[in-house]
């Protein structure tokens, strides 16, 4: 005789759901921290150039500061007006505000980092040269010389 015997009633055992809520938040705490919210709400309309000529992929996006240049969007148009403005991070700004918004982006930055900054410049493509001029010349004075300009990519056929 053996001492095992075999259940012959029942089937498999039930399934215990008591670890299921475990797994649901660490599913929602690895996306929380995952996902990368966007950084700045653009309060102008901006359809970028398309690249004709060289093209070149940021290595690393996080050494990027971005100044925006367009027509402020219909429900900015009644404060701000029609002409082209200039936008750092999501607020309207003057020229004289680039300089200071330059020393803010290295200030926040490690000093190893600080000559790899770039400034981004986003601009419309129905804005006027003239802005971009006055914006390169205060870049200069903030001795932010690396400068980008973004574009869209031509669509590949």
């Amino acid at each position: 005789m053996s001492k095992f015997k075999q259940k012959t009633k029942g089937g498999s055992p039930k399934i215990s759901t008591a670890s299921l809520p475990d797994v649901i938040f660490m599913l929602l705490f690895f996306f929380m921290v995952t996902t990368v919210m966007r950084d700045v709400e653009l309060k102008i309309k901006l359809k970028l150039p398309q690249d004709i000529s060289e093209s070149k992929k940021i290595e690393k996006k996080s050494l990027v500061s971005y100044i925006y240049v367009g027509e402020p969007k219909p429900q900015f148009q009644k404060i701000f007006g029609t002409e082209p403005r200039i936008q750092l991070n999501d607020a309207f700004a003057k020229l004289s505000d680039i300089q200071s918004f330059i020393e803010k982006e290295r200030a926040a930055r490690p000093e190893s980092d600080i000559p790899f900054l770039t400034t981004s410049l986003k601009v419309d493509v129905n804005t006027k040269m003239g802005i971009i001029t006055d914006i390169k010349q205060e870049l200069r004075k903030a001795n932010a010389l690396k400068i980008n300009y973004s574009g869209r990519t031509q669509p590949k056929m």
